[in-house]
């Protein structure tokens, strides 16, 4: 992905790349935000200009400060257990999978996981302690603490978590998890809550709800740079892939451009 990234920049210019610390193709964590992931997560949030409600678009947001975030077409079998992957070696990039679920809810939570490890980890494997913090600093992420609190339920009321997962694009399971985190109910409550959610799953309102349905959660940074780079420099597919070295088919799928010819199926 950085190959076409890269190959697509010679020609057009990408959107520059707004993440603390980035500079001259290396990410320094601690030196523009806080080490500390709930601190982080803050202070990225004020320098992104997102005030204190929800983070709509985040997919594309993240696109729109020069992150480059792809999500395949298909899961993947020989990565059946990956949800993501981060690398900052070259430029800021997120690699998004089908392959655990299609629920724009977790679909969201882990791109902010993933914007978590750039800021705060880099390219360093992730352990334990690494994927704790990852998840911390994407809960204040996406429902910072100040904001979120005063709207979570003392008692648990899954009908309204199920109506307040929609307003701030976060699943009802995480906002049961952040009531527990925050001390508002018991592990015994989150316990039991956890337990009706696995019995109410596929209900209204509770259904997984697929990221085609939303725009603004799928990439296009690099389909549009392709699109851009025709119409004003004459490059087509057939010399991009020449110059990748790959099938024109391979780069379609990496563009995620559906191949529009007619199958013709033999019966």
């Amino acid at each position: 992905m950085w190959e076409l990234a890269y190959a697509l920049e010679l020609r057009v210019q990408l959107p520059h790349v707004d993440l603390p610390g980035f500079a001259g193709g290396e990410v320094h964590p601690g030196v523009a935000l806080p080490s500390e992931p709930t601190a982080a997560a803050q202070e990225l949030r004020r320098q992104w200009g997102l005030g204190e409600g929800p983070v709509t678009h985040l997919v594309r947001r993240m696109e729109s400060h020069g992150i480059v975030v792809v999500l395949p077409a298909e899961a993947d079998a020989a990565a059946s257990t990956v949800d993501a992957f981060s690398s900052r070696s070259a430029c800021p990039l997120v690699i998004l999978t089908r392959n655990r679920a299609n629920d724009v809810y977790r679909h969201r939570f882990t791109a902010a996981r993933e914007l978590g490890h750039l800021v705060l980890h880099g390219d360093a494997t992730g352990d334990s302690r690494q994927e704790r913090e990852a998840d911390a600093f994407a809960a204040e992420f996406l429902t910072p603490q100040a904001s979120i609190q005063p709207l979570l339920p003392r008692r648990m009321d899954l009908t309204y978590l199920a109506d307040l997962r929609r307003t701030w694009g976060v699943s009802v399971h995480s906002l049961v998890y952040r009531c527990r985190e925050l001390g508002l109910i018991s592990d015994a409550t989150a316990s039991r809550t956890y337990q009706r959610l696995r019995a109410l799953d596929g209900q209204p309102g509770f259904a997984p709800e697929p990221v085609s349905s939303y725009t603004g959660e799928q990439p296009t940074l690099l389909a549009r740079a392709f699109d851009l780079a025709v119409q004003e420099t004459g490059l087509n597919m057939r010399d991009l892939a020449q110059q990748l070295a790959w099938t024109p088919a391979r780069v379609r799928e990496l563009l995620g451009m559906p191949d529009t010819r007619p199958v013709l199926r033999l019966v």
